[in-house]
């Protein structure tokens, strides 16, 4: 074997075992920052937010309308839009939720999240218990297909010509985060 295959083999190995510790060491990272993309964590006090996934909502499709059971239909030229959430409280302490999410295109638009009948509705304004999550362990949303709580908002079709879209968290307290989202 050459003198420099002998020393590129073991650079090339060094290199490679650095490469998998960096990926490994990413998984379950947390920012302290308030400004994350969709599938990053955010904290606001003691509840960790993780918007787990984000997509328009088809009612005509079994999955779905379990998401918007009590909404009436959308009005043409609209539709309903899910954020799908997971919320840790890491205190021994019950939390309160958020009485309102928002969402912004990019022209600064404003929509709120919509009330929701649905099993699978985040609870806004609810209590997370301490050190516990939502959705609950073994709830229908946990159970359920994405494992997440859903806030359902009312979307006009002309705002996919205006990303990104944000989602606006803001704690009781007034701390504040932003998520942009996958759309």
């Amino acid at each position: 074997m050459s003198r420099h295959r002998r020393l590129v083999l073991p650079l090339l190995a060094a290199l490679a075992l650095i490469a998998l510790a960096a990926s490994v060491s990413a998984c379950g990272y947390t920012s302290d920052s308030k400004e994350v993309a969709e599938g990053e964590p955010v904290k606001l006090g003691d509840l960790q937010y993780e918007v787990i996934f984000s997509r328009y909502l088809n009612p005509n499709d079994n999955e779905d309308s379990a998401y918007l059971v009590g909404q009436k239909p959308a009005p043409d030229g609209s539709n309903y839009f899910g954020v799908f959430f997971e919320v840790q409280n890491e205190s021994s302490d019950p939390q309160t939720l958020p009485s309102k999410l928002t969402i912004t295109d990019a022209e600064h638009t404003r929509y709120e999240a919509v009330p929701s009948e649905s099993l699978y509705a985040l609870p806004l304004g609810g209590e997370v218990e301490p050190e516990e999550q939502i959705p609950v362990l073994d709830s229908t949303p946990q159970q359920g297909p994405i494992e997440g709580s859903v806030a359902i908002f009312l979307l006009p079709e002309e705002v996919s010509a205006n990303r990104p879209l944000t989602l606006h968290i803001e704690s009781p307290e007034g701390e504040k985060a932003e998520v942009t989202l996958d759309l």
